[in-house]
């Protein structure tokens, strides 16, 4: 047993130091309010806005969000507890939030310790380790190991790439998925440690590892007398077997339960899979001490003394992931692929499959320089102004970005077998873009994509910058309390080592400044919703979202008050808006709103160009939104609004081929409540239902509909098709409400 020393402290304080500083540069961000995809997956979402804690209702707002087809139900509910805790509050939504991001880093600690111990062969030497958990050789190297953990925490955790993680409510989805990725990751390593661990032996020694997978033991290793290798083997098998398990489980259930909180979850498996090409090389024995020889027998150069003993691969770690990586990812492209070839997957965005493959190259390089040295006009949350690569050489930074992550794997292979940590950082880095920077027709870049792949980065480089000199002087001299010098010979031994150390801690130290002044100084921008959309507009010009967010912020500060001022500045943004090239409807939307609500005059120049890029273009989400609240308002009567210009709208809208079933339900809304076209409402909406025969809302809808018309025998046919969605009794509600209407009838 160690004694007890005050330098073993400091990764601790460090680590609590990391926290500290974290929650203060994220407190005044707290206070803003809610921002883009807030309002249709929380503040719009009444499904999740629930009054009790019924079944019927935790069931409705599990399967509320409009996100995903997986409806990421344990997000959700995380949302609906906010909201039964403290209403539609933000502050306390954004709270919860930084503390899962603070969860997050303690277990990002605990994973990188456990990296940095197994890089280093040394802490598999019989050294006391029976657990699984051997610790490194000296105390020196823990402290080390420790204080390396709490920097690559710290920075993390400060990283303002990853502030959309934590004041971006929403993504709290990302976070959570996220944080059950941690916990797999810490359970995998933690299983491999301990089949991989020596055994100890009667005499305390460590003995030789249990045999590999095939049950042969290790070439080279020597016999020992029959009662003590049966002993040695019965105890290496159980606890290889125990550590499979641990693997087993550590990767499916947190991958399990992670994809309920947002499907990013699905990548534990690969990133296992990379620890496992960088670390464990999938052997079941590892081997660093001398092998015990019989008596005058010479040891053989492959099992000299700090060398390991040849193994074989495992084979039920390469059955593992053939079951949990492999096989899915073969499942997962034969179900997606045919769609994803039909041009109509792609109506909806500003390019195709080719052009998105091209255009991530550029921007996963972008993510690279964005997490290690952002400006405020990189980080600037709206990207829609990317343009898109439509070649190699189209932009010619296309071409230079590919063969920049070419370079990456291809040094990322060259370097593992001498600093195996940096090729794994740069292997969970590029894995990590692998789901949503390929062949999912998603929306090209998000700054919270990085919230996992961002560690990748730091777990290669903080620890350079962080390692001792060769000779004389180690990093325990940062932190000896007597300030004595330590010379040649201390634990630190060149395999951790590099040259230029004073530089390298300068680099880091400033580093993590510049980090922690752009997380501070853009968490405060956040915590004012005017002071946000203004900072936004600045670091994004050219982004018509940034500058309709601008607008729109200025309409809400008016009141709709003609005589506020800031009636008078909403114009110029969303003007500018609604002027950029790949704008949606939505500015359009806002200046008809906003004069319609004030009772101003409507200019012709704003329905004309709405009309013409609903006819340009397939109607997105944006789109379709837009339509929708302007429907809402013109039959609530907030709204005069030309019943011909609407109609141009929808014609225009409807026009492309397979409208969606959002579309078709508001255009039948807005036919059946203020057109008083009834016929024409009821066929949109059945249009709408056989669309999305899973949404309730158009079931619902389409029922009150029949009942008016008084057609009650196929309102109980349609009552009868939305029982069968009534899962855990979500929609016992609206069910009581429509038979109570019908018998009404």
């Amino acid at each position: 047993m160690r004694p007890f020393s005050l330098r073993s402290l400091w990764p601790l304080c460090v680590l609590l130091a990391a926290f500290a500083v974290t929650t203060a540069v994220y407190w005044p961000g707290l206070y803003g309010g809610f921002l883009f995809d807030d309002y249709p997956n929380i503040v719009d979402n009444h499904g999740l806005q629930i009054r009790d804690a019924s079944v019927p209702s935790l069931t409705r707002a599990a399967l509320s969000s409009p996100s995903s087809e997986f409806k990421r139900a344990l997000a959700s509910l995380s949302f609906a507890a906010n909201y039964r805790a403290t209403g539609l509050e933000p502050y306390w939504m954004k709270l919860t939030n930084l503390l899962i991001h603070l969860l997050n880093g303690l277990l990002v600690f605990f994973l990188t310790r456990l990296l940095l111990r197994s890089a280093d062969p040394r802490s598999f030497a019989g050294a006391g380790g029976t657990d699984g958990w051997a610790p490194p050789t000296t105390a020196d190297d823990a402290r080390r190991i420790g204080i390396v953990a709490a920097l690559v925490t710290g920075a993390w955790m400060l990283l303002p790439i990853n502030l959309t993680g934590v004041l971006y409510v929403v993504q709290r989805m990302e976070s959570m998925a996220n944080a059950f990725v941690l916990l797999g990751l810490i359970g995998y390593v933690a299983s491999r440690r301990h089949m991989l661990a020596p055994m100890p032996t009667r005499d305390g020694a460590a003995d030789p590892p249990s045999p590999d997978a095939s049950g042969e033991p290790a070439a080279g290793l020597e016999h020992h007398p029959p009662a003590r290798d049966s002993l040695s083997s019965q105890a290496g098998s159980h606890r290889s077997r125990n550590g499979f398990i641990g693997c087993v489980v550590s990767i499916i259930l947190p991958a399990g339960f992670g994809v309920l909180a947002k499907e990013t979850a699905v990548m534990l498996p690969l990133y296992a899979v990379l620890i496992e090409w960088a670390l464990f090389r999938f052997t079941s024995v590892r081997r660093c001490d001398t092998p015990r020889l019989p008596a005058g027998t010479a040891p053989r150069q492959d099992t000299a003394a700090g060398s390991p003993a040849p193994a074989r691969a495992d084979r039920r770690l390469i059955a593992l992931f053939c079951l949990v990586l492999v096989l899915p990812i073969i499942a997962g492209l034969a179900w997606l692929l045919p769609s994803l070839l039909r041009a109509s997957a792609w109506a909806t965005r500003d390019f195709t499959l080719g052009t998105r493959l091209l255009s991530e190259a550029r921007i996963v390089v972008d993510y690279i320089g964005w997490t290690l040295l952002p400006t405020p006009h990189a980080l600037s949350f709206y990207h829609d102004d990317f343009n898109v690569s439509t070649g190699v050489l189209s932009p010619w930074t296309t071409l230079a970005c590919m063969l920049v992550l070419a370079a990456l794997v291809a040094f990322a292979v060259w370097v593992r077998k001498r600093r195996p940590l940096v090729a794994l950082g740069i292997a969970l880095f590029l894995g990590c873009q692998l789901l949503t920077g390929t062949i999912l027709p998603l929306e090209l870049i998000y700054e919270h994509r990085n919230y996992f792949a961002s560690y990748g980065l730091l777990l290669a480089i903080v620890p350079l910058l962080a390692a001792p000199p060769p000779r004389g002087w180690s990093l325990s001299a940062l932190v000896r309390s007597d300030g004595d010098t330590p010379t040649a010979g201390t634990s630190d031994d060149d395999a951790h080592a590099l040259p230029m150390a004073l530089p390298r801690y300068v680099l880091l130290g400033g580093l993590l400044l510049f980090w922690t002044a752009l997380t501070g100084v853009t968490a405060y921008a956040w915590g004012d919703p005017l002071r946000l959309a203004e900072d936004l507009a600045q670091r994004a010009p050219d982004s018509p979202r940034a500058q309709y967010e601008l607008g729109r912020t200025y309409i809400i500060y008016s009141h709709y008050d003609p005589a506020s001022p800031f009636t008078r500045l909403a114009y110029a943004p969303l003007e500018r808006s609604a002027a950029l090239p790949d704008s949606s409807i939505l500015p359009e939307q806002a200046l008809i709103f906003m004069n319609a609500r004030m009772h101003l005059p409507l200019k012709d120049a704003w329905w004309d160009s709405m009309i013409a890029k609903l006819k340009a273009h397939p109607p997105g989400v944006q789109d379709e939104s837009s339509l929708g609240a302007l429907t809402q308002c013109a039959r609530s009567g907030g709204c005069d609004l030309p019943k011909a210009r609407m109609m141009e709208a929808f014609m225009a809208a409807l026009a492309h081929p397979h409208p969606g079933p959002r579309l078709l339900a508001t255009y039948g809304d807005y036919a059946w409540n203020v057109l008083e076209d009834h016929a024409l409402g009821l066929r949109m909406t059945e249009e709408a239902v056989k669309t999305s025969p899973n949404e309730p809302a158009y079931q619902i809808t389409l029922i009150r509909m029949l009942v008016v018309q008084g057609r009650t025998a196929d309102a109980r046919a349609a009552l009868q098709r939305l029982a069968t969605l009534n899962i855990g009794g979500r929609l016992d509600g609206s069910l009581d409400e429509l038979r109570k209407l019908i018998e009404q009838r």
